[in-house]
C-alpha cells in the first residue's frame, strides 16, 4: 500500500502551521484570557501564586524517534513539564510550547505530535496557551513551559524537610528504565537485521511507563482532600538517588532509605533478570519515572497509610551530619550516590 503524500512545512509556512494547531486547540481554563494567536498569551489568576516550570527535550538525548511514536512523545512532553508543577503541590493550568523542526519533518508529523499533546492537555485539564516553531539543524527539539497556581500556604518546596520527617514515594520505580533497555535492545537487533520483528509482547507495563508515563495528579488531589501538605517534595525524573540528594541538600538534612521498602514491580524484576541488570540499580538510578518523593512529619504516619493509596514510606530524614545512606535488610548502610541523569 502506497503511503499518503506528506505536506512539506514550507508549503504552509510558520504562521499557517501555528494556525493549524490553534484551530484544533480549545481552551478550558477560565484563567486563559488569550491563548495561541497573538504576540503573547494572557493569563489571569486571583490571589494565588503563579508556578512556572520548563522542560527542554532534544532528539538523540531525551528521545529516539526510531522507537518513540510522535503522539507518545507529545503526551510525555506534557507530563514531563506538569509533573514539576505537581511537585510544588500546585495545579497546572496552561502550557507554552515551542518546537524546532529539521527538514525531514512534515506537517503531518506536527499533527501527530499535537495529537499526543492535545490528549494530555485534555486528560490533565491544561490549556495549550502558546505555540511557536523554528527551523532546526539537529532534528526535533521540544521546549515546553508549564504554568500553574496554588495558594501561597499550600506551595511545597524542596527545602522544607526536617530531620525525623518520613520519606514517602508514590508508585514504583525502575520500570521506565527497563522499558528503555528493552527498546534499545530491540533497536540493536533491528539495526543488525531489518527483517526481524521486535519482541515486545508481554512487556506492556514497562513500555507504557517509558513511552507514555502519567503525572501524579491523583496523589496531589488525594492530599488536598485529606488536608495533607508535605514539608518538602520533588518529582522523580532523574533517578531516586539523585533526586533524594537534591531534596536533602535543599533541606540541609541527611537520609536513610530502606532497601526492603523500595517499591519495584514484578515486570521490572522480570526484565532486569532477563538482561542481567540489578533491579535496585534501576530503581535508584533510572529516570523518567515522574513519581513524587515527599516528606511529612513522623506524626502523620497513620494518616499517610490510611489516606493515600499507592504511597510507600521508604525511609526518613535525619541530621545532616549523619549522611545519606541506603540501608540493606541485614542493616548494612551503603552511601547513597547519584548515578542517574546528570
Amino acid at each position: 500500500m502506497s503511503q499518503p503524500k506528506k505536506t512539506d512545512i514550507a508549503e504552509l509556512g510558520e504562521f499557517r502551521l501555528i494556525e493549524r494547531v490553534a484551530e484544533t486547540t480549545a481552551n478550558k481554563q477560565s484563567s486563559t484570557i488569550k491563548g495561541i494567536g497573538d504576540d503573547a498569551s494572557v493569563i489571569h489568576y486571583h490571589e494565588t501564586e503563579t508556578v512556572i516550570a520548563n522542560k527542554l527535550l532534544l532528539e538523540g538525548i531525551h528521545f529516539d524517534l526510531i522507537y518513540t511514536p510522535l503522539k507518545h512523545l507529545g503526551y510525555k512532553s506534557v507530563v514531563a513539564a506538569i509533573s514539576n508543577i505537581y511537585a510544588m503541590n500546585a495545579t497546572p493550568r496552561q502550557l507554552i510550547l515551542s518546537i524546532g523542526l529539521s527538514k525531514r519533518f512534515f506537517v503531518e508529523d506536527v499533527d501527530e505530535l499535537h495529537v499526543g499533546i492535545k490528549a494530555a492537555c485534555e486528560h490533565y485539564a491544561v490549556d495549550l496557551a502558546g505555540f511557536d516553531t523554528t527551523p532546526s539543524m539537529t532534528g526535533l527539539t521540544i521546549s515546553i513551559t508549564a504554568i500553574g497556581e496554588a495558594p501561597k500556604e499550600k506551595i511545597v518546596y524542596r527545602s522544607g524537610g526536617q530531620k525525623t520527617d518520613l520519606l514517602c514515594l508514590t508508585g514504583n520505580l525502575g520500570a521506565a528504565y527497563m522499558g528503555l533497555q528493552l527498546l534499545e535492545r530491540e533497536k540493536r537487533v533491528f539495526n543488525g537485521n531489518s527483517q526481524v520483528q521486535p519482541k515486545l509482547d508481554g512487556y506492556d507495563y514497562i513500555l507504557q511507563r517509558y513511552l507514555k508515563p502519567e503525572a501524579r495528579k491523583d496523589i496531589i488531589d488525594n492530599m488536598a482532600q485529606s488536608n495533607i501538605v508535605p514539608t518538602a517534595m520533588i518529582d522523580i525524573s532523574n533517578g531516586l538517588a539523585s533526586d533524594t540528594l537534591h531534596l536533602c541538600k535543599q533541606s540541609n538534612c541527611g537520609v536513610r532509605i530502606y532497601l526492603e521498602r523500595l517499591p519495584i514491580s514484578s515486570e521490572t524484576f522480570k526484565m532486569a533478570d532477563e538482561i542481567c541488570i540489578d533491579p535496585v540499580t534501576a530503581t535508584l538510578n533510572g529516570g523518567d519515572d515522574y513519581e513524587l518523593l515527599f516528606t511529612v512529619p513522623v506524626s502523620m504516619y497513620e494518616t499517610i497509610r490510611k489516606e493515600l493509596q499507592n504511597v510507600d514510606i521508604i525511609g526518613h530524614l535525619c541530621d545532616v551530619s549523619e549522611g545519606n545512606y541506603l540501608v540493606t535488610p541485614d542493616n548494612q548502610a551503603v552511601e547513597l550516590t547519584a548515578q542517574g541523569w546528570q
